[in-house]
Formats: structure tokens, sequence, C-alpha cells
């Protein structure tokens, strides 16, 4: 059976959770390989819903051991946190169902406190983030100055980090006219929060390998979606960690021969939140109607999306960067009603045709949509659970953006319920 990568394949929100859930019910292990606590993701199971930000979706049903890897940055007072407020919910959580690699970086206060400084400063780049400390932790580990889970239980090493850390972060934060951070203080708290982190970290990459050697369906979660990658997305509006599929071997500890089937996620129409270039973009009444409709508002920080028609040369070149074997478009049911919709098939720049998003910064801002319309329907498609429950306009969508985007559509989502999908082919037995 072939392990499987879900990746978005826009820029994240595309109903990753309830995709997840339903292939996490199948799987035996699930496993977060990058990304923080801010990507947020909505389950309801029989009618109870659980909303994660950093423990995989895994974690909500009995029987499946839940992995965080050491590409993800582990805020461990959120961590411990959001276990306290899903065992709130009747949800057992235990070191023997939970496990975080002891060798993934921690995010501290002063990471917070940097994020949310850049983000509101009136100088500089605003990137967009959730301000969760998520981007400067990235910079510290890959800087070679991070305090790591396995820097919770030896407080002589952990110490010496701190004040390896503070050397660079003290510095910064008196050229930005920050107070400065505590040695003493930031030992007390990391101190106090490591009994209560340290019983879940265990080596990852070998009980994953262990696992692996087993036979176990091993699901790779990623969060955000491959637009945000910080090599492959619209950079400098990006996340700071590696979301596309390859990720799931580095950010695991397993390597690329583990990867079985990727899975890209996208919507039926594009989304994004926070800065940077989108240029199907609509701000006007349809951007509105798709918003309202779609419900078009984080699960974290519950920020407002932007909206706009699908971009089918994004999510091309997302297939091409994630390797994506077959897709799972979502929020079908949103365009219903639409007596036109219109898909991106390419790019007008300074008088030239572009099947691509370029790299250049500048050329993203500048780059304008050469759009297809494509007849709507009046029908619904809304809780559609196969093919001839659909209006036949809405069909023809789907194989328009199958053949625009090159991967097959083998899950579609007709609406939030779990069991409102139609199933082309079980991406674990691919």
């Amino acid at each position: 059976m072939a392990n499987v990568v879900v990746v978005g394949a826009q820029w994240g929100d595309e109903g990753k959770g309830k995709i997840v859930d339903w292939l996490s019910e199948q799987a035996d292990v699930v496993v977060r390989f990058q990304g923080g606590h801010n990507a947020g993701h909505t389950l309801v199971i029989d009618g109870v819903t659980y909303k994660l930000s950093l423990l995989p979706s895994g974690v909500v049903r009995g029987g499946k051991l839940s992995v965080i890897g050491n590409g993800v940055v582990v805020d461990p007072w959120h961590l411990v946190s959001e276990i306290a407020a899903l065992r709130q919910q009747g949800v057992d959580i235990t070191p023997e169902t939970l496990k975080v690699a002891d060798n993934a970086t921690l995010i501290l206060p002063l990471h917070r406190e940097l994020d949310h400084f850049r983000e509101t400063a009136n100088a500089g780049l605003r990137i967009g983030t959730t301000k969760r400390g998520i981007g400067p932790a990235y910079e510290d580990k890959v800087g070679r100055r991070a305090i790591r889970v396995v820097d919770l239980g030896d407080r002589a090493v952990l110490e010496a980090k701190i004040e390896r850390l503070l050397a660079h972060h003290n510095a910064l934060r008196r050229g930005l006219g920050i107070d400065e951070v505590d040695a003493q203080a930031l030992l007390t708290e990391l101190l106090a929060i490591a009994p209560q982190v340290l019983p879940y970290a265990d080596r990852v990459w070998a009980l994953l390998d262990g696992e692996r050697r087993a036979g176990r369906r091993i699901l790779f979660e990623g969060a955000q979606g491959a637009l945000l990658d910080v090599d492959h997305g619209t950079y400098p509006f990006v996340t700071s960690s590696n979301i596309v599929a390859g990720q799931a071997a580095t950010g695991s500890g397993l390597g690329p021969s583990a990867i079985g089937t990727v899975l890209g996620i996208a919507k039926a129409y594009t989304t994004r939140v926070g800065e940077g270039p989108f240029p199907t973009e609509l701000v006007d009444e349809t951007g509105e109607l798709l918003g309202s409709r779609g419900k078009e508002f984080g699960v974290g920080p519950g920020r407002k999306r932007r909206c706009g028609w699908f971009d089918a040369v994004l999510v091309r070149q997302t297939v091409k960067t994630c390797g994506i074997d077959s897709l799972a478009l979502t929020k079908l049911d949103v365009l219903d009603g639409f007596p036109t919709i219109k898909v991106c098939t390419g790019y007008r720049l300074d008088g030239q045709v572009l099947d691509y998003l370029p790299a250049c910064q500048a050329a993203q801002a500048r780059v304008r949509p050469i759009y297809e319309e494509i007849e709507g329907w009046s029908g619904s498609s809304a809780g559609a659970r196969s093919w001839a429950d659909l209006p036949a306009e809405a069909v023809k969508y789907v194989r328009r953006i199958e053949e625009l985007v090159g991967a097959p559509v083998t899950l579609l989502s007709t609406s939030p319920e779990r069991r409102d999908t139609i199933l082309v082919q079980n991406p674990f037995e691919a």
C-alpha cells in the first residue's frame, strides 16, 4: 500500500482538514512535517467540531499514531494548551499516541515578540504572517542557534544555548529598540514547561522507519499551501519552510522512497490570506460573494481571505513542483448558480503571454490573467456523492480543470460534510 503525502496546491486554506480526516481514518500513522501552529484545520467527526493547528489530524481518532516531525517548529506552550483543549473534548492523547521529534526546533516567546514587531512596524516589508513566531524560529534553526525539544532535558546544555541565542537576539532587539530578554527568566520558563513536553519526545526518524518496514500506512500531512513554499512560492510573501511534497521526507526523517502517492488539494476557486500577488483576485461583488458563500475566514487567527477565480497556471505549476499524482477538488458547491465561471489559463506580462508565474517579485505583481469563460450551472452540486448527482456543466468544469492543470481529480468535495465526497480512486490504493 502506498504512503500518501497531502499538500495544498494553492495558498493554503484549500479544505485539507476534511480530506486529511477522511484519509487519516485509513492510515495507521499521521505525520506533520513542516510549519508550526499557524495553519488551522477544522475537523467535524460525529457532529463534534475539533480545531487543530499544531497537532496532526490523527489525534482525534483512536488507534492512530500521531507524529510531529523534525521539520515542524514547536511552540511548547501552545502544544500543551492544544492537548489540554482536546482532552476537554474527550480526546485521549498520551505519550504512546503522540510523538514529537526530539530534534524539532522550539518557538520561544522572543520569536513571537519579534514576529509581531516586524509585522506591525511602519517600516519594512509586511509579509502578512500570523505573528506566532514561526519565521523567527526557522531563522534561528538555519542560523544554528535554535533550542530544540531534546535540549529541555539538560539544564547545562539549555543554559549554554540560551546564552548563545541571546547573544544574537539581544543585539537585534537593542537595534530595534526592544527590551532585552532576561536569560534567567527564559530558562525558568523553559524548565517549567519541560516536564509537560519531554514525555512526548522521541527519535521520530527511527520510529517512522520501523512503522514503514512493518507495512503501516503513513499519511504525511502538510500545512498551508505550496504557493507559500519558501523556495517555490510567491517569495518573499511566503512562509519560512518548504511545503512541497519533498519536504515530507526531509521533515520526518524518512528517505524519499517512503513517499508513495502525492495528493494535492485545491479549491474550485482561489483564495489567499495575507500580503502578496494574487493574479485572479476579485475585489468586487463576485469576490465578496465567493467569500460569503465559502465562509472564507481562517480557522486560527480568523483573518478574512481574498477570493478570486480558479488559477490553472498556479495549480499546474504546483503539480510539477510537488510531483502531484492526483487532485482533491473542494468547495465545488460554492460555484453553484454562477451563470458564467472564469478560469485563468495564462498571463500577460509586458506584451508577452506566459504559461507560468515568474519568480521575479516585480513581475509577479504585474502579471494579468488570461481568462477562459466556462458555462456555469443552475442546479445544485451541494451534497453530491456521485458524478451522476452533479449538474452536467459542473462535470464539464471539473474535466476542464483536469486538462488545464495536468492531473486527474480523484476526490471531489461537495460540502463541508465528510460524507459528501465523490471518490474516483483511493490514494492509499493508487
